[in-house]
């Protein structure tokens, strides 16, 4: 599973605005309903607040990982968002969150979801792309970085 099979380009947000979980939540959904990929958008920020009511998504190390199985869309979608400034998002290590990756899945695909999340988390565990990521000036050196590690995927 290549990360860029559902992480478009212009979902890529690398001056999140946000100041608060829920505010991070809102402002990458609304890159994808700017793409029209999002059914229902309050379905779909519903489903992801009530993901955040079981857990926190804040996994550590300066990342979050917001996810949900929603009506609200069709596709596997992703929406990616960096905040120099961090945001408290509850994460298990108490610390400020920096970098944000959004996934959305139909409904009926727990298991697409399951190698989404995975394949993600694999990713940014590895310290070397974190930095490379919150370096990057643009989008282009963010789907840059991205493609340098899915090929050591290969």
């Amino acid at each position: 599973m290549r990360i860029l099979d559902f992480l478009d380009k212009e979902s890529i947000e690398l001056n999140i605005t946000a100041k608060t979980k829920k505010e991070v939540i809102e402002e990458l959904v609304e890159l994808l309903a700017k793409k029209n990929v999002i059914l229902d958008k309050k379905a779909t920020l519903d489903s992801l607040y009530e993901r955040e009511e079981l857990g926190s998504t804040g996994v550590g190390q300066g990342i979050a990982i917001p996810h949900s199985k929603t009506k609200g869309v069709k596709d596997l979608v992703a929406a990616f968002g960096v905040s120099k400034d961090g945001v408290d998002f509850d994460a298990l290590d108490g610390e400020p969150v920096n970098i944000f990756f959004l996934l959305l899945a139909p409904e009926g695909a727990a298991g697409l979801m399951l190698k989404a999340l995975a394949r993600v988390s694999n990713f940014l565990k590895n310290k070397y792309y974190r930095r490379k990521i919150l370096e990057a000036k643009d989008k282009a050196a963010v789907v840059m970085t991205i493609e340098e590690e899915e090929k050591t995927k290969q």
